[in-house]
C-alpha cells in the first residue's frame, strides 16, 4: 500500500487541509512540482447523464418524509469512514436511512430537508471533486489520485434528482439555522456536534423510526432487488457445494472465501458475516470465525446472503451433509426443521398476525421434542413455558431489506404485534440445535445443529418465496449436491 506525499510546511498543511503522513519518505513538496501538477488534466466531467433507475422511488420516499414532519428541517448522514487500524479504514457502507432516500452511497454525504410552505426542499450535500488547484487530489490521502475519482456536484445532481451542495460548508450552515431540527444520531459525530443545542434525543429517535418503519412494506424496486440478491445467493451455495473436498483439505475459511467472491463479483458484499458452521459449529447460532474443521460425516450449516449493489441483502440458510448424504439421525432432526419451516410459511400471508409464522413453526418442533422424549409434554404445556427454546432458542424470523435485520427500530406494535401486509419481506428460519455438551439428549443427537432459512416475500393472495431455486426437502438436497458434484 503506497504512502502519500506530504506539503512542505506545517503552514502549507493548514491552508491546504491536507493530513500529513508521520515518516514519509518524501521531504516536501518543491514549488516546481506543485505548480507542475495544477495544469495539464484532460476535462473530465460527464455530461448528460441519465437519472439512477431508483430516482423515482427516492423520490416518492422524500415525500413521505416531508409529511410526516412538515416544518422542520430533517438531516440524515450517510456517514463517515472508520479506523481499522492506525491509518486504513474499514470499506465504506453508507447508512442505512441515508441510502433508502437518496440512493446515495458515498461518505461523508447528508441529506438535508429544508422546510418550506409547501413541504420541503430536499439537498445533498456531498464532497466534490477533489481540488486541483491547492493539491488536494494528489497530496490528500483521500484524493482522487489515491482513492479514485468522486462525482462532480453537476453530476450528482443529474444522477440523483436532487441539487446538490458542498458538504463542507454545511456545519457552519446547521449551527446558525433555526426551527425544530431532527437529525439521524450515530453516522456522523460532526454533524451532531453542529447541532448539539438544537436536537433532543426523543425527536430524533422519532425520526429513525419513522424510517424504519417505512421500509417495512418493499416498492417495486425493493423487490427486484432482493429478488436479485437471492439469485445471486443461490449461485453462492452452488459454488460452495463444489468446493467441500478443498473445504476438508483447509477450513471452514474456504467456504467463507468461496461465498465472498461470489458476493463480491455479483454483489457490493455479504450482507452480514456469513455462518459457515460445520460439525458441533452448527449449534452456535452467529459461528462466524469459520475456523474449524470440515468433515465428512458432519453437517454444514451455512447461513449467508450476497448484498446487492444497492444494499439490499438476501439471508438464506441450508444445512448440508458434508459428504452429500444425511445420516438416519440427521435426517430425522432435518425432516422436523423442514416441517416446522412449512407451517411458518404456510402461516405467511396478508391479514395474518406477524406472530403467526413463529408460533406455527414452534408448535411442530415443541411435538417433535415430545415425540422424541426430549421434553416432558403435554405440547401446550412446553409451548406455555417455553421449555423448546432449549433446543431452539432464537425467533423463527425477521423482517428483511437493506439490513439483514431490516425495520429494526420500529415500534413493537407496527413489527411483531402487527398484521402481515403485501409487499412485507421476511424470512422463515427454525432450527434446532444440540449443544455438544447437552448431557440431557441421547449422545448422538449432541454437535448436531440443523437449521432451514428463507426468504419470503407477502403477496395479495398468499406469499412467494424469494429463495427457492435452493432444495429444502432433504431428498432434493442430496440430489441437488450430486448434481453439482458431478
Amino acid at each position: 500500500m503506497a504512502e502519500e506525499l506530504t506539503p512542505e510546511t506545517p503552514e502549507e498543511t493548514e491552508e491546504q487541509a491536507i493530513k500529513q503522513r508521520k515518516n514519509g519518505l518524501y521531504p516536501g513538496v518543491s514549488d516546481e512540482l506543485a505548480e507542475n501538477m495544477k495544469s495539464g488534466w484532460a476535462d473530465t466531467e460527464l455530461r448528460g447523464l441519465e437519472p439512477i433507475a431508483q430516482a423515482d422511488k427516492t423520490a416518492e420516499r422524500r415525500a413521505a418524509l416531508s409529511a410526516r414532519f412538515p416544518g422542520e428541517r430533517l438531516v440524515i448522514p450517510a456517514g463517515r469512514l472508520k479506523t481499522r487500524s492506525n491509518d486504513t479504514e474499514y470499506a465504506f457502507r453508507a447508512s442505512t436511512e441515508y441510502a433508502y432516500l437518496t440512493g446515495d452511497q458515498t461518505q461523508d454525504g447528508v441529506l438535508v430537508l429544508e422546510p418550506t410552505k409547501s413541504g420541503h426542499e430536499a439537498t445533498i450535500y456531498l464532497l466534490p471533486r477533489s481540488d486541483r488547484e491547492n493539491g488536494e487530489f494528489w497530496l490528500d490521502g483521500q484524493g482522487e489520485l489515491w482513492v479514485g475519482r468522486r462525482h462532480s456536484l453537476t453530476e450528482a445532481e443529474q444522477l440523483l434528482g436532487v441539487p446538490a451542495k458542498d458538504v463542507r460548508e454545511l456545519a457552519e450552515a446547521l449551527r446558525e439555522a433555526t426551527g425544530p431540527v431532527r437529525n439521524v444520531r450515530g453516522h456522523d459525530a460532526g454533524i451532531e456536534a453542529a447541532l448539539t443545542d438544537k436536537v433532543t434525543a426523543e425527536r430524533d429517535e422519532e425520526l429513525r423510526v419513522y424510517l424504519s418503519e417505512a421500509r417495512l412494506i418493499k416498492d417495486s424496486f425493493e423487490i427486484a432487488e432482493l429478488e436479485k440478491a437471492c439469485a445471486s445467493t443461490a449461485r453462492g451455495f452452488e459454488d460452495v457445494v463444489k468446493v467441500l473436498d478443498k473445504a476438508e483439505a483447509t477450513s471452514e475459511r474456504y467456504i467463507e472465501g468461496t461465498f465472498f467472491l461470489r458476493a463480491r463479483v455479483e454483489g457490493n458484499d455479504i450482507g452480514y458475516g456469513s455462518i459457515c458452521a460445520a460439525g458441533p459449529h452448527a449449534t452456535t447460532l452467529h459461528w462466524v470465525r469459520n475456523d474449524g474443521d470440515v468433515r465428512s460425516g458432519d453437517l454444514l450449516l451455512l447461513d449467508a446472503g450476497v448484498e446487492t449493489t444497492e444494499l439490499y441483502t438476501a439471508d438464506i440458510t441450508r444445512t448440508l451433509p458434508i459428504n452429500g448424504r444425511y445420516t438416519e439421525l440427521q435426517r430425522k432432526i432435518y425432516d422436523a426443521v423442514y416441517e416446522a419451516q412449512e407451517a411458518g410459511i404456510a402461516a405467511v400471508k396478508p391479514g395474518a398476525a406477524y406472530r403467526d409464522f413463529h408460533d406455527a413453526a414452534q408448535r411442530v418442533l415443541a411435538e417433535k421434542l415430545v415425540e422424541w422424549g426430549l421434553v416432558e409434554g403435554p405440547v401446550e404445556r412446553v409451548l406455555e413455558l417455553g421449555l423448546q427454546r432449549r433446543w431452539t432458542l432464537h425467533g423463527t424470523g425477521h423482517m428483511l431489506g437493506m439490513d439483514v435485520h431490516d425495520c429494526a427500530a420500529a415500534r413493537t406494535e407496527a413489527y411483531v404485534d402487527t398484521t402481515l401486509a403485501p409487499g412485507m419481506c421476511l424470512t422463515v428460519e427454525p432450527g434446532l440445535y444440540f449443544q455438544a455438551d447437552d448431557l440431557t439428549v441421547p449422545e448422538e443427537y449432541r454437535g448436531i445443529g440443523v437449521r432451514i432459512e428463507d426468504d419470503i416475500l407477502v403477496t395479495e393472495d398468499g406469499n412467494r418465496n424469494l429463495s427457492d431455486a435452493l432444495p429444502r426437502h432433504a431428498d432434493e438436497v442430496e440430489a441437488w449436491m450430486a448434481a453439482l458434484k458431478g
